[in-house]
């Protein structure tokens, strides 16, 4: 049978990092939000441990999920220490987006990973704006476009920014996806197909 709220909360603080990484998935599903405490106390206590990685991104996630823009200063704090993982830094990114978007300042939150120059931040920010289905302003557009042609198109990093176009409008987003089309990932042409068909997909996070 299914954790329900009160259940998962508690076994935030098992013995065993299996059945935290359970709890915080099962909470990052209900995103109910009286999880949120119990959650960020957890991720503190959890980061503290370099083994747990998997466990420490889907605490991440349910924070974005069932936290508040009140645990945003943590999540900025977390992402630009030297010893977070790169799982942290992916969820962090999807994190500060969602938490920021409750409070209508995603676009601050996407210009901020993107000054950070940290790819794997960005893909997690851009992860969130793909499955919100955000539809951004043309200069915001414009800048993410700029970080993501920088990089070689044999990096995942292309992968969400593709999803998230179905959604962005104008002439470079649209000569984005045509040259993704070609690229040297099946996953990302086929994003590209999509989303020049106006469909999101049906992809997922981890």
């Amino acid at each position: 049978m299914a954790l329900d709220v009160v259940e998962a909360i508690r076994q935030l603080q098992d013995r065993s990092s299996a059945k935290r990484r359970s709890a915080a998935k099962r909470l990052r599903k209900l995103g109910d939000s009286s999880a949120g405490p119990a959650l960020l106390e957890a991720l503190k206590n959890e980061v503290r441990d370099s083994r747990t990685w998997e466990t420490q991104y889907q605490m991440t996630m349910a924070l974005g999920t069932c936290g508040s823009p009140s645990d945003l200063p943590y999540l900025r704090d977390l992402v630009l220490r030297r010893e977070t993982l790169h799982a942290v830094h992916t969820a962090g990114g999807d994190a500060i987006v969602r938490l920021s978007h409750m409070e209508h300042s995603h676009t601050e939150a996407i210009r901020w990973c993107l000054s950070t120059g940290d790819e794997i931040l960005v893909g997690g920010a851009l992860q969130a704006v793909a499955m919100l289905r955000l539809a951004l302003e043309q200069e915001t557009v414009t800048d993410i476009l700029d970080f993501i042609e920088a990089r070689s198109p044999h990096e995942g990093i292309y992968f969400w920014p593709t999803v998230a176009a179905a959604g962005w409008t104008g002439q470079r987003v649209h000569h984005f996806l045509t040259e993704c089309l070609s690229s040297p990932r099946s996953d990302v042409a086929e994003a590209a197909t999509n989303s020049l068909a106006g469909n999101y997909g049906t992809y997922r996070p981890l």
